[in-house]
């Protein structure tokens, strides 16, 4: 039996256990309920409930939101929750997020009929951040447990947390510790109770050790009872932290079960820019890089321009094949015609490389030279600022001057035999778009040259414009720049220049790190021989890190000069693939996609939140039958069961992922509606359908610890910029 399969059955079992039929049972006659694929959250404003509404929110996920602070919210009653369409009994809500088991007050109609409504329907309840006591199945942390941060520990992947909902994970779940000086998380270890009440079960799927025990504690875990299932979580995170993006999966999924509208993957792909250029080196004397603008004069001859060997290109092919990451080469083809008229011949052995080995990676056009494509820039002052003529009037870049920098390169490609697609560019320093302050709006000229060479992706700067936009034919594909300069390619001026950004004047640094709401200052001057390995470099991997977690395809990227000399970009992308191969089961790969992919998913994306969030989806399952309508055209995101198929092709649904099947599908052509079939033995267990009153348990304790680091994200460092959005 595979992982897939044993999962299901793992979670159809779980439902089983999870929801007992109430008295009476349910009659023949009474036709399966129709259940509504979107999750309800109940929502207090804290940063448990905000982090799963941001794990929904990325996956495309539709849920309903009430604010409990609002005093104009609805009432959570039996209308509200559910009623009956077509003859049939309807559930409104598939799951529910409460900030805690009963974050109503004692004796709440409105707990009570969720209570209720979770019985009748065998509807799944996620308690974001609770208190751990009895009233969830767990001893009170008093009782040989543990209440307090939880910043640096590791907690673990139970057997039965691996064989059910986090069997996308290998084992541990560390918890982040950013900053010594801020408490950055809080929780409670608590071990189930040895006696649960009649028919009650406590299965844990997270846990760590109690400090001063042998025992361990629960910090995720599966209480039954009553005829419902809670999924009790008795740490906080917010939605930045490694440890909730983690395990924020295994949550959607417990709670819809495996059967929801939205994917999640986690994506990892590198730019490596200026290929065949030479990249201008770092002065480590003057802290500045001649042929900048702020740094006038010549290299100095012991710190010539940057650029790869043919040697550097054969260890560019073995890495990227022995790490299965493929490489996205963005090329400007002057670079090798300056490196033979420098060299007084027709040969360029870095050119003979890549050209052999041209198949190894994916190539983009970076443009020819690399020139600036906006405004015309005057660098007669620093920073500069654009030329305008006589009228005032902004100097653009011409149209033929960017048609010759994007036709030219692809021409000098088509010669030295390198094939590649035209319809991706890449920009030098994402000239022709906006680059605030200086130039407002895109340059006029671009749009139209993009359409006569027929562009259909552009790279932007994530750290400048995060969102996907259109310019003429094109769409942008925002990329992340990594903190591994453009201008060195040895760690020791790495860490100078480093220092240089990210100290006070007094520590003999820029001091504009002083001066700025957006960074921060190291607290003393790294050691240039040791700072790279021991600070920058687990910095950067964690800063990459995190945007692999938070089902973020946008790609990095870095340049030529870091896969040189020393190729100190590798050491990044190694601990980057190192941390998340240590952390992710088989069954969960990195996705590694080539620009316009990106550019795809990302629009895809788009039209998805559009169509949800202007009501244009319906979406619900009976009994084996999902049903899923959005407007004609739109790509339909969902993560199902293996085995699903679509029951007009028969073709099985997805791609598999996690333990599950995810991916996009369209209906048939001239339809706005797919139906699918789920495999036998995945499909939630129906309930019967009487309006039986639970239990409900007394309300919970209010008022939970919630530290500082929790309601503000602490930056991994001065150059998190990912802290500032």
């Amino acid at each position: 039996m595979g992982r897939t399969t044993r999962l299901a059955a793992a979670w159809a079992a779980a439902a089983l256990l999870a929801v007992a039929v109430p008295a009476g049972g349910a009659q023949a006659a009474d036709p399966p309920p129709r259940i509504d694929l979107r999750v309800l959250v109940v929502d207090d404003g804290g940063p448990a409930t905000e982090a799963l509404r941001a794990e929904l929110d990325g996956a495309g996920t539709p849920y309903t939101a009430v604010n409990l602070t609002d005093a104009g919210r609805p009432r959570i009653d039996e209308a509200f929750l559910s009623d009956t369409v077509d003859g049939r009994p309807r559930a409104r809500f598939q799951g529910v997020v409460l900030p805690n088991e009963n974050p109503f007050g004692a004796g709440s109609p409105e707990m009570a009929a969720l209570a209720s409504f979770e019985k009748r329907f065998g509807i799944r309840q996620v308690d974001a951040y609770t208190y751990a006591s009895p009233r969830v199945g767990l001893n009170s942390p008093q009782e040989a447990g543990y209440s307090g941060p939880l910043d640096g520990k590791t907690a673990q992947v139970t057997a039965d947390g691996a064989t059910g909902p986090f069997g996308y994970l290998k084992k541990n779940v560390p918890f982040e510790d950013n900053d010594t000086s801020v408490n950055e998380s809080y929780g409670y270890l608590a071990a189930p109770l040895a006696q649960q009440e009649q028919g009650a079960t406590y299965t844990s799927y997270l846990d760590a050790p109690i400090p001063g025990s042998a025992a361990r504690g629960s910090l995720i875990g599966q209480y039954t009872h009553d005829g419902r299932s809670e999924l009790v979580v008795t740490f906080i995170a917010n939605q930045y932290q490694s440890q909730f993006r983690l395990v924020s999966r295994g949550i959607v999924e417990w709670l819809t079960q495996g059967i929801h509208l939205g994917a999640s993957r986690n994506y990892f792909g590198v730019h490596v820019d200026d290929v065949f250029a030479s990249d201008d080196r770092w002065d480590v004397k003057r802290k500045c890089t001649p042929g900048d603008v702020d740094c006038p004069g010549n290299p100095a001859p012991d710190s010539p321009p940057i650029r790869m060997t043919a040697a550097d290109a054969q260890y560019a092919r073995q890495w990227s094949q022995s790490h299965n990451l493929p490489l996205d080469l963005a090329y400007n083809g002057v670079g090798s015609e300056e490196f033979k008229a420098e060299h007084g011949g027709t040969y360029d052995p870095l050119l003979d490389q890549l050209r052999a080995d041209q198949k190894s990676f994916r190539w983009i056009n970076h443009t020819y030279t690399h020139a600036f494509l906006g405004c015309v820039q005057n660098t007669t002052v620093v920073p500069w600022k654009c030329a305008t003529d006589l009228l005032g009037n902004v100097r653009w870049v011409s149209r033929a001057t960017i048609n010759g920098e994007i036709g030219n390169n692809l021409n000098w490609a088509a010669r030295q035999g390198l094939t590649l697609d035209k319809d991706e560019l890449v920009t030098g320093e994402h000239s022709g778009l906006k680059t605030l302050p200086q130039q407002t709006k895109d340059n006029p000229e671009l749009a139209p040259s993009l359409t006569q060479n027929g562009v259909g992706w552009v790279a932007s700067d994530n750290s400048r414009e995060r969102e996907q936009r259109q310019v003429g034919p094109a769409l942008t594909v925002p990329r992340y720049p990594m903190n591994v300069y453009y201008n060195v390619g040895k760690a020791t001026e790495q860490t100078d220049e480093y220092n240089w950004l990210y100290t006070k004047k007094a520590d003999g640094g820029s001091g504009i790190c002083e001066n700025s709401t957006t960074t921060t200052c190291l607290k003393a001057p790294l050691d240039v021989k040791t700072g790279f390995s021991s600070y920058i470099l687990p910095l950067e991997a964690r800063i990459a890190m995190g945007h692999v977690l938070a089902n973020d395809p946008r790609p990095h990227f870095m340049h030529q000069s870091n896969l040189s000399e020393e190729r100190i970009g590798y050491t990044v992308l190694e601990k980057v693939l190192s941390d998340y191969s240590g952390l992710y089961a088989d069954n969960t790969p990195l996705v590694n996609l080539r620009m316009r992919d990106i550019g795809t998913e990302m629009s895809k994306r788009a039209a998805w939140t559009a169509a949800l969030s202007a009501g244009k989806v319906t979406a619900y399952r009976i009994g084996s039958t999902v049903t899923v309508s959005a407007p004609a055209g739109t790509q339909l995101s969902a993560t199902l069961p293996g085995g699903t198929v679509r029951n007009d092709t028969k073709a099985v649904f997805g791609d598999a992922y996690a333990g599950l099947r995810s991916g996009w599908a369209a209906p048939a052509a001239g339809q706005d509606r797919l139906d699918l079939t789920l495999p036998t033995g995945a499909t939630p267990a129906a309930r019967a359908l009487n309006s039986a009153t639970a239990r409900v348990q007394p309300p919970a304790t209010s008022a939970l610890p919630v530290p500082k680091g929790v309601t503000t994200r602490v930056p991994y460092g001065p150059g998190d910029a990912a802290a500032r959005r």
